[in-house]
């Protein structure tokens, strides 16, 4: 939907960019962009706990260089990871939400 400035939303822009919801593309999009919130997430909350990504692989038992991969959306991680980063490293709790 365009506005009289030729300013279009953002899930339009979406739409053009990588296809309408459910397709291959837009699909991919979306999956690329939850991994990418994720990192986000986590390195938000290592800052807030003044952490660096070293304390927070000694504490979680894992390595400064998969926190890295993980906050730089380079690497896949794993449920069971993922909750001893959060749970041991970071001393937090993960709670997942599910849509259909």
């Amino acid at each position: 939907m365009k506005t009289k400035n030729n300013i279009i939303t953002f899930e339009d822009h979406l739409d053009r960019e990588y296809g309408k919801i459910g397709t291959p593309s837009r699909d991919k999009y979306e999956q690329e962009f939850e991994t990418f919130k994720l990192g986000v997430i986590l390195q938000e909350m290592r800052k807030k706990q003044k952490m660096t990504q070293e304390q927070l692989a000694i504490k979680c038992g894992t390595t400064k260089t998969y926190i890295s991969r993980i906050e730089n959306d380079a690497s896949d991680i794993r449920l069971s990871t993922l909750m001893r980063i959060i749970q041991e490293g970071l001393g937090g709790h993960l709670k997942l939400t599910v849509e259909v």
